[in-house]
């Protein structure tokens, strides 16, 4: 079996820390979880210094999990190992307040000729054609405008 690439060596303080953090059940299931995971994977004088496989084992969790955790906790820490990844993707906004007062300014208009009312669909062409956007979609239109306190045709 190879080497572990990251052994985990907490203190007496850490190691307490973690076993209130599971007996007291107050954490998230992902915290208590990854808590286990790392008491189970102490490798120092007070820990078991269980493999791995071991810990998946009886965890229940995938075996590249517990490495993550492991990896996770000597490279960043222990908060970093317990708490879950921001999201790194940032979304930009399809519309922002300038493109929705136009949005809103226009689902209260009168419909084109030839529609009774203003479509989703027909409300994102028209907001391309007038050149607001560059190109949005009618799911993004009916996110925006149910948002808004605005009563479309009323």
């Amino acid at each position: 079996m190879p080497k572990k690439a990251f052994q985990v060596q907490l203190t007496l303080a850490e190691r307490t820390r973690l076993q209130t953090l599971v007996s007291t059940g107050s954490a998230t299931a992902h915290a208590i979880t990854h808590a286990r995971i790392l008491l189970k994977a102490d490798e120092g004088p007070d820990g078991p210094a269980w493999t791995d496989a071991m810990i998946h084992t009886a965890l229940d969790v995938g075996v590249t999990t517990v490495a993550r955790v492991r990896q996770t906790a000597v490279q960043e820490g222990l908060d970093a190992a317990l708490q879950r990844k921001a999201p790194r993707r940032q979304y930009d906004r399809a519309l922002d307040g300038v493109g929705e007062a136009h949005l809103i300014a226009l689902a209260c208009s009168t419909p084109p000729d030839g529609a009774g009312r203003w479509s989703l669909r027909l409300l994102a062409d028209r907001m391309v054609e007038l050149e607001y956007v560059d190109t949005i979609a009618h799911e993004t239109v009916r996110q925006t405008l149910k948002k808004t306190n605005s009563s479309r045709g009323a």
